[in-house]
């Protein structure tokens, strides 16, 4: 008996205007990409105005929503019902270009184009760790501050840094803050040789970022960047607090994104503790291509044992009827050879009888292209097709697919339980696994009934 853990109700989620954020996370994988894109289709088919924003660099999600392409714009997706009055949109966050607006955003023309020209700059945006994260917390304050959707959908990277952007507000002020920016600085107040031998020194604090850009001019890069940025730097810390607040505000929902497997859950749980210490708001659980059959009261052991038993009497009565046939043949050898003895000059016609006979102990006759029937050549009996034999190997051959999928379903609710016995306060959904890869809008639509409830029994 699987341990229950309460029900997530994921279309009461969608359909409340409270709810304005949802952010997915999860290991890489199970599914999250499509599941955030799944949720974004669903909610804007039940009338929210929704955009999906995804950091994965896959490109399903685009192709799912019949896009060419995603980036740093949102686009509508064509082809969402809007009778009930909402729409869709998706992009996909390019970090580079996030910065840059940013930068473009909160600095006068002048100033801009000394940063966006400045290499330390260039470098530091196209890879700096936490960046990434970082970004994804401007994006996302952008779309909250745009107020043009109500509704919001996050995917986040896969792994454990699907949780990174909860610590790049701290990252980037580890990054921007007094001793570092004096570290940088130190050279140009020292000046001479010693500057030179502590930067040398100060440099082995710093990542492999900005090894990158080590050079003769690099003490002049750092310089002109930072007196660029001095002014936007309060302002990066304020956005990031300020986003940071939202993901814990009410109007926010985390779903974890698991598959019923035992690495995928390991995550999952540790997402869970993670979210609960960080005071962000879990909503719940969504457990991605969950298994089942439609004949689930036949269990593993009876099925095999089922299978095994067709099978042995498939032997036994295939043995019974070669031995037949080979009596057969005996018996036409020996009536041959006493009517050749009694030199009745019948030994040919009892022959070919004899061999019908033996043919007919095997229960069928072979019907030729002509209409004429076969009564002699012993191999083409044995080569034609019995229909009982192909019956019985089919249903074994079935009984043996649904002892598989049935010791599949068992692990995954042991793997399931086990999670529930740790975590019995979070509610969850079990999507039932599609057939194939979901490919378009129809697939996503799928994936959005099995997690609204509405899924069938057996996938």
């Amino acid at each position: 008996m699987s341990l229950q853990s309460p029900l997530l109700e994921v279309d009461p989620l969608l359909d409340d205007p409270k709810t304005r954020i949802i952010v997915c996370c999860g290991s890489g994988g199970v599914g999250k990409t499509t599941t955030a894109a799944a949720l974004g289709v669903r909610a804007a088919e039940r009338g929210r105005t929704a955009v999906v924003l995804t950091i994965d660099p896959a490109r399903r999600l685009a192709q799912s929503m019949g896009l060419s392409e995603l980036d740093n714009t949102p686009r509508e997706v064509a082809g969402i019902d809007r009778s009930a009055g909402g729409s869709l949109h998706a992009m996909m966050l390019d970090m580079k270009r996030t910065f840059d607006e940013v930068v473009v955003q909160h600095s006068d023309p002048e100033r801009a184009r000394a940063i966006l020209e400045n290499p330390f700059y260039q470098s530091l945006s196209a890879g700096f760790a936490g960046t990434q994260e970082y970004m994804a917390m401007e994006k996302l304050g952008q779309l909250r501050a745009q107020d043009a959707w109500d509704l919001i959908v996050v995917d986040t990277p896969p792994s454990r840094s699907a949780l990174d952007f909860l610590d790049a507000p701290k990252r980037l002020g580890s990054f921007l803050d007094g001793r570092f920016i004096k570290l940088l600085m130190a050279p140009a107040k020292v000046g001479g040789r010693a500057g030179v031998k502590f930067l040398n020194m100060g440099m082995s604090m710093m990542t492999g970022t900005l090894s990158k850009v080590m050079g003769a001019g690099l003490l002049r890069d750092v310089q002109t960047f930072v007196a660029a940025m001095d002014t936007m730097f309060g302002g990066f810390r304020s956005r990031a607090d300020a986003t940071y607040r939202l993901l814990q505000a009410p109007g926010t929902a985390f779903l974890v994104v698991a598959a019923p497997e035992r690495d995928a859950l390991r995550e999952a749980a540790y997402f869970v503790d993670r979210l609960a210490a960080e005071d962000m708001p879990l909503a719940g659980m969504v457990l991605n291509r969950v298994h089942g059959s439609g004949a689930d009261q036949l269990t593993s052991e009876r099925a095999l044992a089922a299978a095994e038993a067709l099978e042995d009497v498939r032997a036994e009565a295939r043995a019974a009827a070669e031995g037949a046939a080979e009596g057969g043949t005996a018996g036409a050898e020996g009536t041959a050879r006493t009517a050749a003895t009694a030199g009745t000059g019948k030994a040919s016609g009892a022959g070919r009888g004899a061999g019908r006979a033996g043919k007919s102990g095997r229960g069928r006759m072979v019907d030729q292209p002509d209409g004429q029937t076969d009564g002699g050549g012993g191999g083409s009996a044995d080569s034609a097709p019995d229909p009982g034999d192909s019956a019985e190997l089919l249903a074994a051959g079935l009984l043996r697919l649904h002892a598989e999928r049935m010791q599949v379903v068992a692990r995954e609710r042991r793997t399931r339980d086990r999670f529930v016995s740790v975590h019995p306060e979070v509610p969850m959904v079990d999507v039932t696994a599609l057939p194939g890869d979901v490919h378009d809008l129809e697939g996503l639509r799928a994936i959005g009934l099995r997690l609204g409830g509405g899924q069938p029994a057996a996938a």
